[in-house]
């Protein structure tokens, strides 16, 4: 930006803004678009509203009758339109004025949601692969109206002059750039075809290409060829259901589990959902691809669903969405915020009918998809009553649904994590305890629904308590037998604030049982290091946040034949070793991440017993 000279400026007048126009293009191809390849599509845009400002004109018109044609051999790149034209008057205010739009016009104001481009900075991306802009123009309004020829360069200067009209004799708009010899990548006949048929392969006027060497993108070789797949007519339901599949396999390079057809007439939208074959991570969203008014937007589309809807991938074409300025995203706003909605209560619609109607298919889609339906059933109670009986969770009884696992459990146990489930599993299992693993994303949460669904079963957390009451106890007898034992363990264990008590229970297997759970560790921790900060500004934040810390419990198995060995000992040393070494046993058997000191405890309790065993020999 330049200053005007004060001699002719006084203080205090306005002064108008002076703009480095290279520095706007590199700004543009920096910031503002992702690749120098939007030329094309701006060129393409620019056609297309002007052939649907042509047929506001001339409404008696076929959409056929006006149409846009390319031109690329290598040295030239050429964008031809039957559109409305310009005028001398257009060309000066809309052609060398940055930001103003003939869109923008007030004679085509109410027009304004019929146009793609709205922001008039769409011809400088010509820059991004030419030093200059060539545009001949005659306007469609004057019938006699001259033919009008601007050249833009990239330093920022620019003519007009009038010709005859006979130096175009169709009303419309001829856009000619020499590319730059840096440019050859994107304006090589093949790519700008390619191009071409990239953002503009669902655009309703007739577009065509001509590389000039008569081969197969000979004059007339149709960009595109067919109207979108979901605008055709097929013979029967079946091959529409073909067709669209197809079609999103071409696009999106996979077969769908099923193909799910949009269309929401208040916004003119429409389009498909294809559901992905496999499973993808929680929370990974996938780009979609999103055309307004035929033309390209994106491919890289999210905002259009919502984050659980990660099992689809979509291609739509919407009349009412509006474009941000680089035209590749959609502007958030009340419209797309409502066709965000709408369109997920498409796929809510699409996986109630596959409930209700098709078991086999359902069935598929849980199974690749069970969590993204877990994640929508949290929000959706109308999901959460049709599928929450259906949906796959890790129990007792293996991976099972909760209405198989609920016909057997009336009362339903919920861990609050993996690593408890893992814990209590086989015991759990066999005192006939029904207990759902509720440590994975959302399960907890789900399981405790399921009283909503099936009034007859109720569902409460599992906590130790809960646990070691279906373990039965020993006999007198062999407490009182046990007694000195037990007082040696505890005191063993002591450093791990953890208790320990004698029970039988089933699978004899199993010599001891761990009951720790994650937040009870947390606690110990949180009360240990108020202990050791105690008087200090931390000691006296988490004293206050201390509560009475939980033990944990060792609980030996009277039924295995190894802890009947170990109660029996009576010397003070070897008691004391076999102890740690259950204990280790039963740390390791939960598979929760072990403590350094627990890691030292099961290295120096064995290599004790192979010292006594050595000694024993000796």
């Amino acid at each position: 930006m330049t200053l005007p000279d004060t001699a002719t400026n006084p203080a205090g007048a306005d002064r108008t803004f002076q703009v480095d126009l290279r520095g706007l293009v590199d700004l543009l191809s920096h910031h503002l678009y992702s690749s120098p390849r939007v030329y094309l599509r701006e060129l393409m845009q620019n056609a297309v509203d002007a052939l649907t400002a042509r047929h506001g004109l001339e409404p008696a018109a076929s959409t056929a009758a006006f149409g846009v044609r390319l031109y690329a051999d290598g040295s030239v790149v050429r964008v031809e339109d039957d559109g409305v034209g310009l005028t001398e008057a257009d060309v000066h205010s809309f052609l060398a004025t940055i930001g103003r739009s003939s869109k923008r016009a007030e004679r085509l104001a109410e027009q304004r949601g019929d146009f793609i481009g709205q922001f008039g900075i769409g011809l400088l991306s010509c820059f991004l692969v030419a030093d200059e802009i060539h545009v001949l123009s005659r306007s469609a309004r004057t019938p006699d109206a001259p033919a009008v020829e601007w050249r833009g360069r990239g330093d920022g200067s620019y003519t007009v002059r009038t010709l005859p009209a006979s130096a175009r004799p169709r009303p419309g708009t001829t856009v000619t750039l020499t590319p730059r010899a840096d440019a050859g990548e994107w304006t090589r006949p093949a790519q700008v075809h390619a191009l071409a048929r990239h953002f503009g392969s669902l655009l309703r006027h007739p577009v065509t290409f001509d590389d000039g060497t008569g081969g197969p993108d000979a004059p007339g070789a149709s960009v595109n060829p067919e109207p979108a797949p979901w605008a055709r007519t097929y013979p029967t339901p079946g091959a529409r259901s073909r067709a669209l599949a197809a079609y999103g396999e071409e696009v999106f390079g996979f077969t769908p589990l099923d193909t799910i057809e949009l269309d929401l007439p208040a916004v003119g939208l429409k389009g498909i959902a294809c559901v992905l074959p496999e499973t993808v991570p929680a929370g990974r969203r996938h780009g979609h691809r999103v055309h307004v008014k035929g033309m390209l937007l994106s491919e890289q589309a999210e905002e259009i669903l919502p984050e659980w809807a990660f099992f689809v991938r979509c291609v739509v074409d919407a009349e009412s969405l509006r474009p941000t300025a680089s035209r590749e995203s959609l502007y958030e706003d009340d419209t797309l915020a409502a066709v965000r909605d709408a369109l997920a209560e498409r796929l809510r619609a699409w996986i109630a009918r596959a409930a209700a109607s098709d078991p086999d298919l359902l069935a598929r889609f849980l199974r690749a998809h069970h969590l993204a339906v877990k994640s929508l059933a949290v929000h959706d109670d109308e999901i959460l009553r049709m599928l929450l009986p259906w949906l796959p969770f890790e129990t007792t009884a293996g991976h099972t649904t909760l209405d198989e696992f609920a016909r057997t459990h009336r009362t339903v146990l919920v861990t609050s994590s993996v690593e408890e489930f893992r814990q209590v599993a086989a015991i759990a299992s066999a005192a006939g305890l029904g207990v759902v693993n509720g440590g994975y994303t959302y399960d907890r949460e789900l399981v405790h629904r399921l009283p909503e669904i099936r009034p007859e079963v109720s569902v409460a957390d599992l906590d130790p308590a809960t646990l070691t009451a279906h373990l039965d106890p020993v006999d007198r007898e062999t407490e009182l037998a046990a007694a000195a034992y037990l007082a040696q363990a505890r005191d063993a264990l002591a450093v791990f604030d953890c208790d320990v008590a004698l029970r039988t229970f089933q699978p004899a297997s199993a010599p001891a049982l761990l009951v720790d759970s994650r937040e009870a560790r947390h606690e110990r921790t949180r009360s240990q290091l108020a202990r050791e900060q105690e008087g200090g500004l931390w000691g006296d934040i988490l004293g206050a946040l201390r509560q009475e810390a939980p033990r944990a419990q060792l609980i030996l198995n009277q039924l295995n034949p190894l802890v009947r060995t170990a109660v029996a000992i009576d010397e003070p040393e070897l008691a004391r070793t076999s102890v740690e070494a259950l204990y280790g046993q039963a740390a390791m058997l939960s598979r929760r991440p072990l403590r350094p000191a627990e890691s030292s405890l099961i290295n120096r309790s064995f290599l004790d017993l192979l010292a006594h065993a050595l000694r024993k020999d000796s």
